[in-house]
């Protein structure tokens, strides 16, 4: 360990300093060892403390991107207090190298805590995501996804952990992912709904336009933020004039998601409403309208044209283009019916245990093996 993080430890560990007064850059970019020594250091201080440096950690590192605190962070996974490896978790939001797979994988399995299970799911849905664009390999991508696919299944699984589950399954294309956000769509808890809703919008699959349309008009400000955000992630046009009416919503949250939709669909309908709020005294619509115009103008040509052309067909429950959306809630709404239709890292010492990594995630889910439990409910076979 160098003189100059010894000295760093040292600061960390008089809790009469402020964390935020210190500059952590020392504990950027360390070799897996000196961060292990580090992370032992650490542990000596008080949960309270080491909430904050973690806390502080991620803050700095947003701010400046050429701190990378990856290493110390990875080791802080398994800190003993649940809300330090929470914060690790979302400070890694960064770290794409698949090697994060393992561990996260392994809090997703076994960590007591329900906030850490679900943060784990959260952040193995990049991976999914990186998988389906071809960014790592398709053995990673299905690492991530196995583990997922278990806790989905596992008896007694909070809805916490299983709605963010489904909102990182969403990115793939795998048969079955259809039927598992149908079915959390007509859930009986309000936050798996809410967590349908925003699976619909990344499957990048208009077939749940009927759907998006409907709750754009629900009693629930959170339904309507989120169907705001998935109708704007799939583009559709006939979402424009009940999200134009959203900028007058009641909540702010849902106001700012319309406008942030609105700058994806484009169109001169959606850059004329953008536009009026400009001048708006929410300075937060005006603002996300700003932002919202200015993905407008870099994603097309033609700012008025909307971003991608579409319309849901009658067979999928869209109705005129003119139509009326007020009106688009269906009770008996039927989506059967409706549709019949690697990794070169910084850090040669983590290259190095890339092949422990994967035998540690063999280790939780069996190499090469199918989940029994899960084929039970969907046919996961047919991998893209």
């Amino acid at each position: 360990m160098t003189d100059d993080l010894q000295l760093l430890l040292q600061q960390l560990a008089d809790e009469t300093r402020s964390v935020r007064a210190t500059n952590l850059a020392g504990l950027s970019d360390l070799p897996r060892s000196e961060a292990a020594e580090a992370f032992a250091a650490l542990a000596a201080l008080s949960p309270r403390r080491r909430g904050e440096v973690v806390t502080v950690m991620a803050e700095q590192a947003e701010a400046n991107v050429h701190l990378h605190f990856h290493a110390i962070l990875r080791e802080c996974l398994t800190d003993v207090e649940a809300s330090v490896r929470k914060i690790a978790i979302d400070g890694l939001w960064e770290d794409e190298r698949p090697t994060l797979i393992a561990p996260m994988a392994r809090l997703l399995a076994e960590d007591p805590a329900s906030e850490v299970r679900a943060a784990a799911a959260i952040s193995l849905g990049r991976f999914v995501l990186q998988g389906v664009l071809g960014e790592i390999s398709d053995s990673y991508a299905e690492r991530a996804e196995q583990a997922m696919r278990a806790a989905w299944v596992r008896p007694g699984e909070t809805i916490e952990v299983r709605r963010r589950v489904l909102e990182g399954l969403a990115y793939t294309d795998e048969a079955g992912v259809d039927e598992l956000i149908e079915s959390a769509y007509y859930d009986e808890d309000d936050l798996m709904r809410q967590s349908a809703v925003f699976a619909m919008g990344r499957t990048a699959d208009r077939r749940w336009a009927r759907a998006i349309l409907t709750e754009l008009g629900s009693i629930d400000a959170a339904m309507r933020y989120e169907a705001a955000g998935a109708a704007g992630e799939l583009g559709l046009t006939s979402a424009v004039k009940p999200l134009i009416r959203l900028l007058d919503d009641a909540d702010a949250t849902v106001r700012e998601a319309a406008a942030l939709a609105l700058g994806k669909i484009g169109g001169r309908e959606a850059k004329q409403a953008l536009q009026a709020c400009l001048k708006a005294s929410d300075r937060a619509l005006a603002d996300a309208a700003t932002d919202a115009l200015d993905e407008l103008t870099f994603n097309s040509e033609d700012s008025e044209a909307p971003l991608l052309e579409y319309e849901p067909s009658p067979k999928r429950g869209g109705g005129d283009e003119d139509e009326d959306l007020d009106d688009a809630y269906d009770p008996d709404f039927d989506f059967d019916a409706e549709e019949d239709s690697e990794d070169d890292t910084d850090d040669a010492e983590w290259a190095e245990n890339d092949e422990d990594d994967e035998d540690d995630v063999d280790e939780l889910f069996g190499e090469d093996e199918e989940d029994d439990d899960f084929e039970d409910e969907v046919d996961w076979r047919g991998r893209r």
